[in-house]
């Protein structure tokens, strides 16, 4: 500094270069920090994984939802895995193996480095075991971005994670289910599997990936929409090679309205999660029926409620051993009733009303909420001309089953129509789908009810 007091111009020039330099300095760390956030919520491909005894249709309306929030089709995927084998612990490389390829092809697909995945009950098991326990998991955490762990174990996989809890399955916070290090989220008066389909946990794993609300529940679409899937053996999810998928238009009493398939595919992949079907052109708002023709000429019909957009997450599920317990008695209709959401029969004000030829049975001994049916059996277990709703003892012991006495009257070819009915908890008014009185012990039903009551949140 200078008698004067001034600082002299070296001095100036280097107090420039050094405030330039600082400055510089900050906007890096500015620009960067900015970066981390963007890289943090940025949109990345997503990979379900579901539970036991289930498939990639559990997430169907979550895919619907993602795809209606700007995501493109192929960036949301279901893995679909033996979960019996999954359950025993008894993983033998396969399921990690799955994962491992269906990570990479989201990964081709999309263009981007990381995904993120959702996994719900048993598939929270198969995704720690895959990100924590497997040789190559620290590979394996390089490759996931964030994690949502729904309602299933509290051990944290060493990713960004949020835990999500039904809080009808048990208590939660630190003295119930909790996962150390994540973000903790219970789910009000959900059961467990509700907490993985409905538009309210959609929320909170969009929110959890994006950094920000979805603008949108499931979006309708118009006129033309695209249907594909897989026909699998349940629960092994093992392809139905041998097997035919006929997609078929129908009118209101579900009879065909055409003489012809409007499609027609051969399943020829019999591996784990092979059977792949479609895509097949179809309307918005009509109904289809979706039959599987076996080699024996044996069909299983499937019956879904009229699509609002297009749905990539449909699986036809064939069972050898429950097709034989539900088709012993000749002159007998009778189908299962699926939703992702469970029937709840003995809770007053909150219940599901399903019915059969008006007949209620979703009752409070068959259906308590505690039970968490998501598949009811209605058919002549017992082979009388009578519905007494006995519980059939076989199916009902199983997880997510509940199987009762029904009898139908039935007739080959169909003579006449069966009414299912859905009058949900969440509102939406009585819902129907008729179906023709097909003979059982050849030609079996399933009907399938939307998991979602209404389009907006």
């Amino acid at each position: 500094m200078s008698k004067t007091g001034r600082c002299d111009r070296p001095t100036r020039q280097r107090t420039r270069r050094l405030l330039l330099a600082f400055l510089s300095a900050a906007m890096l760390s500015l620009a960067a920090a900015s970066g981390a956030g963007a890289s943090t919520f940025e949109r990345r491909p997503v990979l379900f994984v579901h539970g036991v005894e289930s498939a990639g249709s559990n997430f169907a309306s979550q895919e619907m939802r993602f795809e209606s929030n700007g995501y493109p089709h192929g960036w949301v995927e279901a893995l679909d895995y033996n979960s019996l084998a999954a359950a025993a612990e008894n993983y033998n490389g396969e399921v990690e193996e799955q994962i491992e390829k269906a990570i990479a092809a989201l990964k081709q697909r999309s263009g981007k480095s990381q995904v993120v995945v959702v996994g719900h009950s048993e598939g929270t098991k198969v995704m720690y075991h895959y990100l924590a326990e497997t040789a190559k998991a620290a590979e394996h955490r390089k490759s996931v971005a964030a994690y949502v762990n729904i309602d299933g174990q509290e051990k944290n996989p060493g990713v960004r994670t949020l835990a999500v809890w039904a809080e009808r399955s048990g208590p939660t916070g630190p003295e119930g289910r909790h996962m150390e290090g994540a973000e903790n989220v219970t789910m009000p008066d959900m059961t467990h599997v509700q907490s993985a389909t409905s538009a309210q946990t959609f929320i909170q794993i969009y929110k959890f990936f994006r950094g920000t609300l979805p603008g949108h529940d499931i979006v309708a679409q118009k006129d033309k929409i695209q249907l594909a899937g897989k026909a699998l053996e349940f629960p092994q999810n093992t392809g139905l090679a041998g097997d035919t998928v006929e997609v078929w238009p129908l009118n209101f009493n579900g009879e065909r309205t055409t003489k012809t398939p409007t499609a027609s595919f051969p399943i020829t992949d019999g591996t784990e999660a092979g059977g792949a079907w479609g895509p097949v052109s179809a309307k918005a708002g009509q109904r289809y029926e979706f039959a599987l023709v076996k080699p024996d000429a044996k069909t299983l019909h499937v019956y879904m409620e009229p699509f609002v957009r297009s749905d990539y997450d449909i699986r036809l599920l064939g069972s050898i051993p429950i097709e034989a317990e539900t088709g012993k008695f000749p002159g007998s209709s009778g189908a299962v009733m699926i939703r992702y959401k469970e029937y709840w029969g003995n809770e007053p004000g909150q219940n599901d009303e399903l019915l059969v030829n008006g007949l209620e049975v979703c009752t409070p001994s068959l259906c308590p909420w505690e039970k968490k049916v998501n598949a009811f059996f209605a058919f002549n277990w017992e082979g009388k001309e009578e519905s007494t709703l006995n519980e059939e003892p076989a199916l009902s012991k199983l997880p997510f089953i509940q199987a009762a006495q029904v009898y139908i009257p039935a007739h080959e070819p169909p003579n006449a129509t069966v009414s299912y009915q859905l009058n949900s908890r969440g509102g939406g008014g009585l819902r129907t789908l008729n179906v023709p009185n097909w003979e059982g012990v050849t030609n079996q039903a399933q009907i399938f009810w939307n998991d979602f009551e209404s389009l907006s949140f």
